[in-house]
């Protein structure tokens, strides 16, 4: 860490003192401070955590002096009302802050979603203590010493920027509070006391004189009450509902999908994938698959090489609109649609079409990883030319995807169903897939989505097409 020494000169008949690091010595019981004249002061700025001691050359016939630093601050301000800043380098300095950290270039604040630990708790060194969540993903707020928390200066729920302080850790464990601020509940003592009845009211006679002839008043007869339309709903009652706050992804997925409806010329085209050959593959090479490379063969791969096989005949729907021009991208990067208990993420997966299909797996493999933990990062999950989402994983049987700005198409997956189909003039049970292309018409023509489709359905219907580039 570098020690920043500030000297200032204090008006003396036009001349200085030029003054020199001597000597740094490590940290001592004293913080001291020492100084070449009346008319020079050097003040430590923050950040020196381990100097203590200073000293510095005198030019001849000048005297010096040593003093504690308690007693040299108030000798600067009575020489000049200095601007200054002293920090102990001593065992008084217990307590850190733990902050929020950097969260991304687009990302400028975030909701505290959640306290790891509670005041009193001991902590390591970079271990979590907080959740901070934003719009695409959750970032833990580490401890930045090993410790104990002493105390809370957030609470959930509260907007917090980069850099914001949320709690206090003692490296000593000292003057730990046990009660966080997060806590809603407070001591009866601070409930506000009734205030007693004011005289003016008690002595106010109207009331009771509204009350004397509200009794006095003959009642009415009682009319019979009216009968509940059968056509009126029956409501439940307010107590069997919840209503619970959205998170902030949830907010932003919502946001995105409807500018995308809002935005987009959506228009979707369906087409049917025999399954037969791919599975087929990869059941007779999954054991020696595995062996080499570690990672199971899936199908998410051999849709993956597919999709850039399309990509690479059809660039258009690798392809954006910016407003009144093209952007086509040289490159393909696979955003993968991964649902998670806290919303939809979209990992990316760089340069697909320079991978095979064991980096292809490892890749999907680590980021749907990270993303059902919580622990993917904003740059996996920034940029990406084309989407595949996957809801066969669920058993969706057809859907209409919805494309994810600012890309102009996604393929849609879904579940592998045993159907009748006609092979040969004989009629034979297939493992078939429904396959969909949702694209931007303003964009994309129809042409050209019907060729990407059909694409992928010949590479994935013969995975020797890719071997041989037909």
């Amino acid at each position: 860490m570098m020690l920043g020494i500030i000297r200032r000169k204090v008006v003396s008949n036009g001349s200085s003192i030029l003054g020199q690091v001597q000597r740094i010595r490590p940290a001592t019981s004293a913080q001291r401070c020492h100084a070449t004249s009346v008319n020079d002061a050097i003040v430590l700025v923050r950040g020196a955590q381990h100097v203590q001691c200073f000293s510095s050359h005198l030019l001849p016939g000048v005297p010096s002096c040593s003093k504690p630093m308690r007693e040299f601050i108030p000798i600067l301000r009575a020489i000049h009302p200095l601007l200054y800043q002293s920090r102990s380098f001593s065992s008084e300095g217990d307590v850190v802050d733990a902050v929020v950290p950097y969260m991304g270039e687009s990302i400028t604040d975030g909701t505290l979603a959640k306290f790891l630990k509670k005041p009193g708790d001991s902590v390591a060194i970079d271990e979590p203590i907080a959740q901070v969540e934003t719009d695409k993903v959750t970032i833990d707020v580490v401890s930045p010493e090993a410790g104990v928390v002493q105390k809370f200066v957030a609470k959930e729920g509260d907007t917090v920027e980069p850099g914001a302080k949320i709690a206090v850790i003692s490296k000593s464990g000292e003057g730990v509070s046990h009660a966080a601020p997060s806590e809603k509940a407070k001591p009866a003592k601070d409930a506000p006391k009734p205030s007693p009845p004011s005289k003016d009211k008690a002595e106010d006679p109207e009331p009771h004189a509204k009350t004397v002839v509200a009794k006095e008043k003959p009642k009415a007869p009682s009319s019979p009450s009216p009968k509940t339309s059968a056509s009126e709903p029956v409501l439940p009652p307010k107590e069997r509902e919840r209503r619970v706050p959205m998170t902030r992804l949830r907010k932003r997925v919502a946001t995105r999908l409807k500018d995308s409806q809002n935005t987009f010329a959506l228009l979707t085209t369906f087409n049917e994938v025999d399954m037969t050959n791919l599975m087929k593959l990869r059941s007779d090479y999954k054991d020696a698959f595995v062996e080499k490379h570690g990672v199971k063969l899936g199908l998410m791969s051999g849709f993956v090489k597919a999709a850039v096989s399309g990509l690479q005949h059809q660039p258009i729907i690798n392809a954006v609109i910016d407003g009144d021009d093209i952007i086509y991208r040289d490159y393909i990067d696979i955003s993968i649609a991964v649902g998670t208990p806290k919303g939809l993420v979209v990992p990316v997966v760089r340069n697909a079409d320079r991978m095979n299909f064991a980096e292809i797996e490892k890749e999907i493999n680590t980021l749907a990883k990270k993303a059902t933990d919580g622990t993917i990062s904003i740059d996996e999950m920034a940029g990406g030319s084309f989407t595949i989402s996957n809801g066969g994983v669920y058993g969706s049987l057809l859907s209409t995807p919805i494309i994810n700005p600012p890309q102009s198409a996604i393929l849609g997956m879904h579940s592998i169903v045993s159907r009748p189909m006609v092979v040969g003039g004989n009629i034979v049970p297939r493992p078939m897939m429904y396959i969909a292309l949702t694209y931007d018409h303003r964009l994309i023509d129809g042409r050209e989505a019907v060729f990407f489709l059909r694409r992928i359905k010949d590479v994935v219907e013969d995975p020797r097409r890719l071997l041989l580039d037909i």
